[in-house]
């Protein structure tokens, strides 16, 4: 997968990239059992700062707003020729993402359907927003929020984004049932995960619970399906409507 990012503030994203999974799954990984099988990355990451694409020799990419108020807001001609150079470095359709409060809530659905895609581009916008007329015009484009609260920019969203969607790409994980039976996934019934334990034993005179270390494997499942039935009951009751059983 090809992910695109488009921003103001492109140092932001350097060490999120460069470390834990995200730069695992951008980096070719040889087999230790066999040096001639070699994976190749499963994505690789672009990262664009829209004041080069500014018409002004100051790279000024902002005005006040129209009609009075707080704040600025970005231009219409620096988002609309960064996105048509950077979707023409690639063959691949790149779906555009905007991350913005206004969008649709972003989901584990959303975003298993989003791992399925060839390419991504994310516009990080900052200030008050966008001007309007740019978003018209880039239709289609998907509107994401990361919750209801306002950031400064939409840096730390698609870094969010970003992550979300690498974890689930096909070798990006050492395991990859580790992704399938995180909360709000299939595995785990789109409900909470069930809490985890590991040694040693007894802990600040608190056990784990014996049923884990008794080797019956039926017992632990049923365990296991228990308490995340529990966790989502008292943490998240919503949750339990997308529950199939």
């Amino acid at each position: 997968m090809r992910i695109d990012v488009l921003t103001l503030f492109p140092e932001m994203f350097a060490g999120v990239l460069g470390s834990s999974i995200l730069k695992r799954a951008a980096e070719p990984i040889t087999n230790p059992a066999d040096p001639d099988d070699v994976r190749s990355p499963v994505a690789n990451y672009h990262v664009t700062n829209l004041r080069d694409y500014a018409d002004n020799k100051h790279q000024k990419v902002d005005q006040p707003s129209f009609g009075g108020g707080p704040g600025m807001v970005i231009q219409c001609q620096p988002v609309w020729d960064a996105v048509q150079a950077v979707e023409a470095m690639d063959d691949r359709p790149a779906t555009r993402i905007l991350l913005t409060p206004q969008g649709e809530p972003l989901t584990q659905p959303i975003v298993e359907e989003l791992a399925q895609l060839p390419r991504l581009l994310m516009i990080a916008g900052h200030y008050e927003g966008i001007d309007e007329r740019v978003i018209e015009k880039l239709a289609p484009i998907r509107e994401i929020s990361v919750g209801d609260y306002v950031l400064s920019g939409g840096e730390l969203p698609a870094m969010t984004l970003i992550d979300a969607v690498v974890r689930l790409l096909p070798g990006a994980l050492g395991h990859q049932d580790s992704a399938h039976q995180d909360s709000f996934s299939p595995g785990a019934k789109r409900l909470l995960d069930h809490p985890h334990y590991t040694r040693p034993r007894t802990w600040e005179e608190m056990d784990a619970p014996d049923v884990l270390l008794s080797g019956n494997h039926a017992k632990i499942e049923a365990w296991r399906e228990a308490e995340a039935r529990r966790r989502t009951e008292e943490r998240r009751p919503d949750l339990l409507d997308n529950d199939p059983t």
